[in-house]
């Protein structure tokens, strides 16, 4: 299927505090932020109209700024009411939100002192992809040749676009090897997390997943945390090696795209999605306030 390019579309961005059209919201090629990644962003799902989770991720995007050095020159209120008035003004009822910040280019060099921060804000739409019927079988994840960075080396804590680099490295070597994904361990050879999700998994009844200390706390990690704990399950996070993947029987990732996803192998590991997987996916569901078509579910799994 033919995705249109993202730099060709109807619709609105906001830039820079009043909504432009989608193709007329650009950036000149010497933005500090294309050649030395000061950038941060976030990215966000619209269901039924709403932005779930919206203020903790308007939030994150003025730490992540202040992690790399730069003030974004908005409070958390006018981020949330730049984001709704761009969900309503392209008239997105289930999609995809994506917010940056970056330095311009008034200043060019590693320096920046000079630069001007710009905001923008962009959404499209984007449902889930597959049912839950489909999502529970599971998907692969290859482990990537690339590790998390020590957390003196890097601004781990900030949703950095410099950050990025060594996930689409990763993800790009998976997908040629036929994986639909990556899983990154650190600097220490911990099992840290995916591309752009964290990482569970279902040792003895319990769930485990790393410590979120050189990689994002992510706001739909602590979702399912708390879904988890109000289902009666014991939430462990701690440091776990590759080879204790060997003990987990169930796997999921959680993220704003992956929302809840199963997996079903990591490298030489497998699982199988089971009641955990399948109840964490129906209460993530429900807590989104998503509705399934029965018909669609049912094309999915004949699929």
């Amino acid at each position: 299927m033919s995705v249109p390019s993202f730099d060709d579309r109807d619709g609105l961005i906001w830039h820079d505090g009043k909504l432009v059209d989608w193709r007329d919201a650009k950036v000149h090629v010497l933005t500090h932020a294309l050649h030395y990644a000061s950038a941060v962003f976030e990215g966000e799902r619209v269901y039924a109209g709403n932005v779930f989770k919206l203020r903790e991720h308007s939030q994150r995007l003025i730490d992540s700024a202040k992690e790399l050095g730069f003030e974004i020159p908005m409070t958390v209120e006018e981020i949330d009411a730049a984001t709704i008035e761009t969900v309503k003004a392209n008239n997105i009822v289930d999609g995809y939100v994506r917010p940056i910040a970056w330095r311009g280019s008034e200043q060019m060099g590693v320096s920046a002192q000079q630069t001007k921060t710009h905001v923008a804000i962009a959404t499209w739409p984007w449902p889930s992809y597959f049912s839950p019927e489909a999502r529970l079988r599971g998907i692969r994840l290859a482990i990537s040749d690339w590790r998390r960075p020590d957390p003196r080396t890097a601004p781990v804590k900030s949703k950095a676009a410099g950050l990025y680099m060594i996930c689409t490295m990763s993800k790009h070597k998976a997908e040629n090897e036929g994986y639909d994904d990556a899983l990154l361990l650190d600097w220490r050879g911990q099992v840290a997390e995916a591309t752009g999700a964290n990482i569970f998994f279902l040792m003895n009844g319990d769930l485990h997943t790393p410590t979120p200390d050189c990689f994002l706390d992510g706001i739909t990690r602590r979702t399912v945390i708390e879904l988890a704990k109000k289902r009666g399950l014991k939430v462990v996070e701690r440091k776990i090696m590759p080879e204790e993947m060997a003990d987990a029987t169930e796997c999921f990732l959680t993220g704003t795209a992956a929302e809840v996803t199963p997996v079903r192998e990591i490298g030489p590991y497998s699982f199988t999605p089971g009641d955990v997987c399948k109840a964490l996916v129906e209460d993530y569901d429900a807590l989104v306030g998503r509705t399934h078509d029965k018909a669609a579910s049912a094309r999915h799994s004949a699929a």
